[in-house]
């Protein structure tokens, strides 16, 4: 990595704050490489390097059974912190393929590619033919979305009757839109999320100070290093209105800083197109009749996994017990995010009890959606070191150890990751100890 100036200070502090410049490792072993490693080992990311380029460009690849369900919990707590701070956000569910058969800019669609190749090969067509037989088919297909604004704005008229026609209000939607291909030779999947807002004209302006200021707090209140997370102005340029403001949420990934976010405020021509400019139809209340004006929030929920992946890694020195230093792998997710909130584990040549014990605890975590990583059923014996320098890679928050001692007062031991501290608690504590830690988290 070469930098230059004040920014690479910034950068090289950062990532030795993180553990990630000790002169120790191998110059070849940058962050990103060692990240998106230990993201393909730890059951993140599937395997294989066109996917793992997929997934550093933050679109949308095989995530593995973590990685999935770190993608469920952010996608879940978007959903919570927009349905929740307003008391008239309405979920929408639009279609990803179909709609509206109009060509637009940039607009990608399916075809039949046995059909069309059929129609290519046809000898009788003259080159006018041939052409206007593609636009026909082409005009026939379906379009698939490259967002999820359109989709509100078409349904902006039912809803704004669902709150007899009182601004403001929004609508909020999580899915897969398609990007059209940027170089890379075909377009990619992007899990997006999309809040949009409509309000009265003079309050726009408010309302994008707003919103920019709960979804940057948002995005930094799962984040370890709270000022890689920042905001940018933008220039409304691609939109007609003239007063157009826009803003970026960015997160500063060590290869630079990328747009986890956009927020614009886009007036209200856009809305007037879709209803072929039927003011009467689209007058709402305010204080006093006026059409809305727009305001959209993007996201792109892919770039946010590997966000907090990034910001959430950390090599850490530590001792061994035996004169020793070891580096140590981590990812400190937020307690809401970490795809494995406990593992269970227990000792050597266990017993059938022990096994019904860690049987009995796994069912108690489950009923109180505490995802659980049921260590005791691996068959493969490993220390307790390598038992935790596993599950500190896979971002696990506490490892349960049961033990003989267990069965006979009811003790076990319990590991922290962030704290790496093992203590001594009642089996009938745990899940109420974990359950309040994430609460807490939570809250924050």
């Amino acid at each position: 990595m070469v930098c230059v100036g004040a920014s690479c200070t910034r950068t090289v502090h950062r990532l030795c704050v993180r553990g990630l410049c000790s002169p120790s490792y191998p110059e070849d072993q940058d962050p990103t490489r060692l990240l998106l490693q230990l993201c393909v080992d730890r059951y993140y990311v599937s395997p294989g390097e066109a996917n793992k380029g997929r997934f550093q460009r933050g679109v949308s690849c095989s995530y593995g059974p973590l990685g999935a369900e770190l993608h469920r919990n952010l996608l879940r707590q978007w959903w919570l912190s927009v349905t929740r701070s307003k008391a008239r956000v309405f979920g929408l569910n639009t279609q990803s393929i179909g709609g509206d058969r109009a060509t637009r800019p940039g607009q990608l669609r399916v075809v039949d590619c046995d059909g069309l190749t059929q129609l290519l090969n046809r000898r009788d067509l003259s080159t006018e033919q041939l052409v206007q037989e593609m636009k026909s088919v082409l005009q026939m297909s379906s379009p698939v979305r490259t967002n999820l604004l359109q989709g509100a704005l078409e349904q902006f008229v039912p809803s704004s009757e669902l709150v007899n026609r009182k601004l403001p209000f929004g609508l909020a939607e999580a899915g897969l839109c398609f990007q059209p291909a940027n170089g890379s030779g075909w377009p990619a999947e992007v899990t997006q999320t999309s809040l949009v807002w409509f309000c009265s004209p003079r309050t726009s302006s408010q309302w994008l100070d707003h919103w920019t200021r709960q979804r940057l707090k948002w995005w930094r209140k799962f984040a370890l290093f709270l000022s890689d997370f920042s905001t940018s102005e933008v220039l409304g340029e691609d939109l007609e209105e003239a007063t157009t403001r826009g803003v970026r949420i960015t997160y500063d990934f060590p290869w630079g800083k990328e747009t986890l976010e956009t927020l614009w405020s886009r007036g209200e021509s856009e809305l007037l197109q879709i209803y072929g400019g039927e003011r009467s139809k689209l007058q709402c209340r305010d204080g006093s009749k006026t059409v809305p004006h727009v305001v959209s929030m993007t996201g792109n929920m892919d770039r946010g996994v590997l966000a907090f992946l990034s910001n959430s890694f950390q090599q850490l020195k530590s001792d061994d017990g035996k004169q020793k230093l070891q580096h140590r792998k981590v990812l400190k997710l937020h307690p809401v995010l970490t795809p494995v909130k406990v593992s269970l584990n227990i000792s050597r040549g266990a017993t059938l009890e022990l096994r019904q014990v860690c049987e009995g605890l796994l069912q108690e975590f489950l009923e109180a959606d505490i995802t659980v990583w049921p260590g005791y059923l691996e068959t493969l014996q490993t220390s307790m070191e390598q038992l935790n320098r596993k599950y500190d890679e896979m971002g696990v928050l506490f490892t349960v150890f049961i033990s003989e001692t267990t069965l006979e007062s009811g003790l076990v031991q319990v590991r922290s990751r962030d704290t790496i501290i093992k203590e001594t608690m009642h089996i009938s504590q745990i899940r109420n100890f974990i359950s309040r830690y994430i609460s807490a988290a939570d809250n924050i």
